[in-house]
This record gives structure tokens, sequence and C-alpha cells, in this order.
């Protein structure tokens, strides 16, 4: 998903897949709980996915959906790969927002935030999956 879309008054014009694979950013992290009780449905991602706490899931303003990105926790060092499946976080000064377990493995849960580098890894699922040309990143 790569269209523009507009949220409280502001437009995002989404990344292409070309920019996109070679994208890396740092900011401020946050987490965000938009999962349901036992499976009843409480909200879903821009694509379409039910969110459930234990997922390694994010949300970002503007890369292109569906993406796998590297979050590295910049306080602690520690690094874990995200599935980018949704829009936001709408907060200024904010570039991604993780699900509570993917805050849990990034050591942040409890602080609520923390400073963050992000590398895009891939971009698209399936037959349509692009991989970033920069081989260190895998391992």
């Amino acid at each position: 998903m790569t269209r523009s879309y507009s949220v409280r008054g502001h437009s995002y014009q989404p990344m292409g897949v070309e920019e996109a694979l070679g994208h890396s950013e740092t900011g401020i992290c946050s987490w965000y709980d938009e999962s349901s009780f036992f499976g009843l449905k409480r909200g879903n991602t821009s694509l379409g996915e039910k969110v459930q706490p234990w997922h390694l899931t994010g949300a970002h303003k503007t890369l292109p959906l569906p993406c796998l990105v590297k979050v590295t926790n910049l306080e602690n060092g520690k690094t874990l790969n995200v599935r980018i499946n949704d829009r936001g976080p709408f907060i200024p000064n904010r570039h991604l927002d993780v699900t509570p377990r993917a805050a849990e493995i990034l050591g942040f849960h409890g602080d609520g935030l923390t400073r963050t580098r992000i590398e895009v890894l891939s971009v698209g699922d399936g037959r349509h999956k692009r991989k970033t040309k920069r081989g260190f990143l895998f391992w």
C-alpha cells in the first residue's frame, strides 16, 4: 500500500518500494495495544489484519505496507525484526509504534517510549516480496 491518505487534517504520502528498500531512520518509538481479548475484535490494522498483543508488528506513517524492518533500541542495543502492517503513530515526534510483545523484547515496555533506529529489510509479502540489497542486514 502506497496510496496517500489523511489523518486529523494532515496528509501523508507513503514511500515507493524502491525508496523504502534503502530507508533507515532514527526517532522515538512507542508501543500500542490494539488487540482484543480472546479474539473478540477490537481493532484491525490498515491491511485489515487482526492485531494480537503477542504479534511482532508495528505502525509507521510512510513506509509501504507491509514491510519488514530491523528495529534497534538505541538505549540498550536490543534488536528485533518487526512487520509493519499499520499506519501511525499520529502523535508528534514519534516515528514508530510496536505491539506490547515487541516492546517487551526491545526492553522498553515499562517505559512506554524509547529512541530507535529502523532499517527496512524487505517490502511486500509472498511472491511480491522485495528484499533490500544491503546483505549485511541479514544474519
